[in-house]
């Protein structure tokens, strides 16, 4: 068994390790079909390694997957010379903890395709590198490798990462699977290559606002009971959506073709009960609406068959038995195992996929038409259906579906995304998905954060905030009243709330204060999903509601990128791709290591406040009347704030005019 110590001191080539291969008992990724050409692989491969190229359609050196139990350690094991470092391995560790990775022996950690590394040797070398890291040092990523140590400063970084940024023009989906084939580019996802993934409560505090949110919009309810809300995801991120249904008291119905996807979370507590029968599905859905019966319901099978079924007891008996919907395969990359066609079992369209990839795509797009007839005629009664951002939509219209609307612009469909109908307000008054996690691995010190980050809440909505922001905070308050009871860690200790740039600060303080007082035992780590106010620049997602034209740059995550890398975050990422998808969105994300010292303090006031600040001045030039609410209360309270608002250019432009 090899040891941290063993693990940081570099690549174990003398002698080498003996190749296990893939492991038994733990799910794989699907093989790849990257389509390079003989030319290509001899120029790039080394012998040793064209087997698993053949085999598995990437090279993922399996031969120095570690013999060491992954997971988040209690950050003082980690042989490092700074607590940024040991910080920084804590949290890879965790991205591929089998617990919480979805491929973890391939370095996925959720979405399908979303690498930490592109292989074994890449994170070796990444764990030697922090462990000589200095203050004095910054360690450069180049999707997934570890370009090595350069002289910096205290000020700077110690970690620089970028996934995935390739030449515009060749940002393909066809270019990425020979890119990350021959090793020289890779997808991060969103939290997977910035090392800041905390499990599926990543996800699940956003899901339940989602769904808490599309109940006061669609059904007009405070109190979803009895409401029935079918989806489709139990892997990485999606497995939230069980819990999250079962959160916010309604009946959740959750599709799944994948077995091992489906039993992880139902072992795990986040799945209240399993079928593989539609019968039976049907059944147990009707009396859980007849009770109001709180249940998160886990059907083993294709969603498609489950959409048609829905439609077949409505048109045989008139009965509408879902209220909600929406998808959260990973349609990011629906020809890669991120989508399953109806036609087929979940092992026969495996093969299919690496066997004939041009026949499973015009199956999995013949299934996408499928799917979107039976949404829409459900639709027809009272039924609401929004896209969760896994570009479901998109790929469906590329498919030929009937989700067109009339007089849309680019990014928008039949239905809506949810941050255009939902969440696109929530960013508007700076609210996302904030998040740390304890890096002492003591539950205790979790308990400490979440009982500090309630006080901090409480003080601000009794300070006095708008009716707007008095609900989002009161939904917060809720949440880390009742986190602890839901069970939702796993893997490292570690908490997601939703807050605002003044909630955000404040709660950093209070912790920074803890660790020096000695109430929390080990610095804590600030973070947040790439999904935020000023983070991600993508138009079918977290900017489809911006309509001033600007919807398809990406000048605000490029600038949150630099902006929290010279404010004083410990390390910074940007990618391209995420959600979505490759070459359909520009992302980045940030950590920040509270050690409990005056410094740390002054970094987390300056990284957090521009964090928010940025995408809420963005939001307001668009047009969004919270945002501009929100920016001048943040230039009211802060002088060395100054944005040009709106108003401000037309009246300008229309004095001119005037004296003209």
């Amino acid at each position: 068994m090899c040891s941290l110590q063993a693990l940081c001191s570099g690549l174990p080539l003398r002698p080498l390790p003996e190749n296990q291969g893939r492991w038994a008992g733990v799910p794989h990724a699907p093989v790849r079909t990257p389509g390079l050409s003989p030319a290509e692989e001899q120029e790039v491969l080394a012998p040793e390694f064209a087997q698993e190229l053949r085999l598995y359609g990437h090279i993922y050196m399996y031969r120095f997957c570690p013999d060491l139990e992954m997971r988040a350690y209690p950050v003082e094991q980690y042989p490092c010379r700074t607590r940024a470092a040991a910080a920084i391995m804590l949290m890879i560790m965790n991205n591929l903890d089998p617990a919480v990775a979805q491929f973890p022996q391939e370095l996925v950690t959720y979405g399908g395709n979303g690498q930490v590394f592109s292989n074994w040797a890449q994170f070796w070398l990444t764990m030697s590198y922090l462990a000589q890291m200095t203050e004095e040092q910054t360690l450069v990523m180049y999707s997934g490798h570890p370009l090595g140590l350069f002289p910096s400063s205290p000020e700077a970084p110690r970690l620089v990462i970028t996934n995935g940024m390739v030449i515009p023009n060749y940002s393909s989906r066809t270019e990425y699977e020979k890119l990350f084939a021959m090793g020289v580019t890779m997808y991060g996802q969103m939290t997977a290559g910035s090392y800041c993934y905390i499990g599926p409560q990543g996800i699940v505090h956003g899901t339940v606002l989602t769904v808490l949110n599309a109940g006061r919009r669609y059904l007009g309810l405070q109190d979803l009971a009895g409401k029935v809300f079918v989806t489709s995801g139990l892997g990485g991120m999606s497995g939230a959506q069980a819990k999250a249904a079962v959160i916010v008291g309604c009946i959740g119905v959750i599709a799944e073709v994948d077995g091992a996807a489906l039993m992880k979370r139902h072992q795990q507590g986040w799945l209240m009960e399993v079928t593989d029968s539609l019968d039976h599905c049907i059944e147990r859905l009707r009396e859980a609406r007849k009770t109001k019966e709180v249940l998160s319901l886990g059907y083993h099978g294709n969603v498609v068959d489950l959409w048609e079924r829905l439609v077949h007891e409505l048109d045989t008996t008139g009965e509408l038995l879902v209220d909600l919907g929406s998808d959260q395969t990973s349609c990011h990359s629906p020809f890669n195992g991120g989508y399953y066609p109806v036609q087929l079992g979940f092992a026969e369209a495996r093969s299919l996929m690496a066997s004939d990839p041009t026949a499973f795509k015009g199956l999995v797009q013949e299934s996408l038409r499928r799917h979107v007839s039976a949404i829409n005629r459900l639709a027809r009664e009272h039924f609401f259906f929004w896209d969760y951002g896994n570009a479901f939509l998109l790929e469906a219209q590329r498919a030929g579906a009937d989700v067109g609307k009339p007089g849309a612009n680019r990014t928008e469909f039949r239905y809506p995304s949810y941050v255009q109908h939902i969440m696109g307000d929530i960013f508007s008054q700076g609210f996302g998905p904030f998040r740390w996690v304890c890096t002492s691995g003591d539950p205790q010190d979790l308990v400490v954060t979440d009982r500090l980050a309630m006080s901090v809440l409480e003080e601000i909505v009794a300070g006095g905030v708008t009716p707007a922001v008095k609900l989002q905070y009161e939904d917060n308050i809720r949440w880390i009243r009742e986190a602890a009871k839901h069970q939702l860690v796993v893997g490292s200790q570690a908490r997601i709330l939703y807050s605002d740039q003044k909630g955000r600060v404040a709660i950093a303080m209070a912790f920074n204060q803890a660790i020096a007082r000695g109430e929390l035992k080990a610095p804590v780590v600030l973070s947040r999903d790439h999904h935020d106010v000023s983070g991600t620049d993508s138009p079918f997602r977290e900017t489809s509601n911006i309509y001033d034209g600007s919807a398809f740059c990406a000048d605000m995550a490029v600038q949150n990128f630099v902006g929290d890398a010279f404010r004083g975050a410990t390390w910074v990422a940007l990618h391209n791709g995420g959600g979505v998808g490759w070459g359909e969105v520009i992302n980045g994300g940030f950590g920040l290591v509270l050690d409990g010292t005056e410094d740390a303090e002054r970094k987390a006031r300056k990284v957090l406040s521009w964090d928010v600040a940025n995408g809420v001045a963005r939001r307001c030039w668009s047009g969004s009347p919270m945002a501009y609410e929100v920016i001048c209360q943040t230039m009211r309270e802060d002088s060395s704030v100054a944005v040009t608002l709106p108003h401000t250019v037309a009246d300008e432009c229309v004095l001119q005019a005037l004296q003209q």
